[in-house]
């Protein structure tokens, strides 16, 4: 298979530490937008990687067709014209692409405002806004200003024509489906009380399927054109973003949550195409109870560690929109969004408390004995503490990147900063104080012992830093975290576009277990890795 799992090589090289996956890699770095194409293959657009792959539904084969050092920056949906160009829903830069069927880019708009939805009707192309008050137009890629056919969709979203002749489309946020005629009119609701629509797709018979983003994989089947019944079919695929039926109406879905493509049969069965993974991984921690959760962008995952010589699997915890950084603080884990906020979920129980919110893109996350809260805000170069009454005060401020935290057996708190290529220690007066540099982009921070470890992003390296003789020594190597080799720089999507959340930056977590083994968000790959310590056995 050609994908994502084999970018960084065979894996970890280490002397010291015996590694294993938890999981099994993910081929599909997030999948989004789905249209076959002019050679029968499903074409998936992936907002989080930035890139555009072909499978082959047969063989489950992968092949980036649109790298992410090109023009497009994070293509969220996507469909092909008569000719068989591909247009592109470039959706954090408002940017809508042509692709020629040579290969060229062509940029069709820039006026489109967090552009997604995406369908061409014959040699017409439209497209519409997930934002609140948003449009659905009709662009022209051969020149010409963009028509807008109505406005005050709700989040618009994957729409496609009709076998009326109009275009359907999700409002998300009301929970409706629309229709509107394709030389405009009067928009008009088709659908209500739909759960959680993201995408609306017809079948080969002319039947509308709303699919739907909520962790139950929901499918609503409506027959609008014939005695209107509506049926529901649990997919048990968490996310659902879009889908796509081939010539023999047979339906391949996609997962915002954990990518892949699934082929959905009417009466709920599935068959994976392309298997799920990690979006991810960012943050990672491990509970009292040794269960290892990973932060995963849109929620919080659970690695489950194989039995030797089987693929690990991934399990949803909870659907959590945008959580990076997160830490197990006895029963409960506290998790961050480096949109601005801080939470604290409670397994047990289902519920979640919001701590902070507006914070400056904060990252790592600890918590000191006491229950207070340690955390990284990035963006604002400080490092914060959140008490149980959820009152905010600055330990340090001023630095460069801050990343992630941790604290050692004496309560005293590390910082990594990956811009400063440093680890520092916040002393009693706030102030940053180096206790090694020249690491390279150091993210992810755990101790065990008298030993500091940290992840090298920019070298994909795991180095060890001895907290009493401050000696420090490269422990692993060819980590699958960063850009890997001979990649060419790409252009860092905006975090934020139109007051919403926009792109956010890669984060490879590292935490310690109790045993003394690391667990890494290996973010290249899409597993997390366990580092054994050689002298006790794997």
């Amino acid at each position: 298979m050609t994908g994502r799992s084999q970018r960084y090589g065979s894996g970890p090289r280490s002397t010291r530490f015996a590694t294993r996956r938890l999981n099994s890699p993910n081929p599909l770095w997030g999948s989004n937008g789905v249209a076959f194409g002019p050679d029968g293959r499903l074409y998936v657009a992936q907002f989080l990687a930035g890139q555009i792959s072909a499978v082959d539904p047969a063989t489950g084969d992968v092949e980036v067709v649109v790298p992410p050092d090109g023009p497009v920056q994070s293509p969220d949906d996507l469909a092909f014209g008569a000719d068989g160009s591909m247009y592109i829903a470039d959706l954090v830069p408002g940017r809508v692409w042509r692709r020629s069927p040579g290969g060229e880019y062509g940029l069709v708009s820039d006026e489109v405002k967090v552009p997604n939805g995406i369908t061409c009707v014959g040699d017409r192309l439209f497209v519409n806004e997930m934002r609140m008050n948003g449009r659905l137009l009709e662009l022209f890629p051969e020149g010409g200003d963009p028509v807008v056919l109505t406005d005050g969709l709700a989040l618009g979203n994957a729409m496609q024509l009709g076998p009326d002749g109009c275009l359907y489309y999700p409002h998300m946020v009301s929970k409706q489906v629309w229709r509107i005629p394709t030389d405009g009119g009067v928009p008009e609701v088709v659908a209500e009380d739909v759960h959680d629509p993201v995408a609306v797709r017809f079948d080969q018979g002319g039947v509308l399927h709303v699919l739907s983003r909520g962790p139950e994989g929901f499918v609503t089947r409506v027959d609008l054109h014939g005695t209107g019944s509506r049926s529901l079919v649990t997919s048990g695929v968490t996310g659902l973003d879009n889908a796509a039926f081939d010539g023999e109406n047979r339906m391949f879905v996609s997962s915002f949550a954990s990518g892949g493509i699934t082929e959905l049969h009417p009466d709920g069965r599935t068959r994976p195409v392309v298997p799920r993974g990690l979006d991810g991984p960012y943050g990672v921690t491990i509970d009292l109870g040794g269960t290892v959760y990973a932060a995963d962008h849109y929620r919080v995952a659970r690695p489950e560690e194989p039995d030797p010589g089987a693929s690990g699997d991934v399990s949803t915890e909870i659907l959590r929109p945008f959580v990076h950084g997160i830490t197990a603080d006895g029963e409960v884990l506290h998790t961050t969004s480096q949109f601005g906020t801080v939470q604290t979920y409670d397994p047990a129980t289902g519920t979640t408390r919001t701590r902070v919110t507006g914070l400056d893109q904060p990252l790592g996350i600890t918590a000191r004995p006491d229950g207070t809260l340690v955390v990284a805000e990035t963006g604002a170069g400080r490092v914060l503490a959140i008490d149980g009454t959820d009152t905010v005060t600055v330990l340090a401020e001023g630095l460069d990147h801050p990343v992630d935290v941790t604290l050692d057996a004496e309560g005293r708190c590390y910082v990594s900063d990956d811009r400063r290529g440093a680890v520092l220690r916040i002393d009693d007066h706030g102030e940053p104080v180096p206790v090694a540099d020249g690491l390279g982009a150091p993210q992810g921070l755990a101790v065990h012992g008298d030993e500091l470890f940290t992840v090298d992003t920019a070298h994909r390296r795991l180095w060890s830093v001895s907290l009493t003789t401050g000696d420090t020594r490269i422990e692993a190597e060819d980590l699958a975290v960063g850009a890997p080799a001979g990649a060419a720089p790409r252009q860092v999507p905006a975090l934020f576009a139109h007051g919403l959340p926009g792109l956010a930056a890669r984060f490879a977590g590292l935490t310690a277990a109790p045993d003394g083994s690391l667990l890494l968000s290996s973010n290249g790959d899409g597993t997390v890795v366990r580092l054994t310590p050689a002298r006790t056995g794997t």
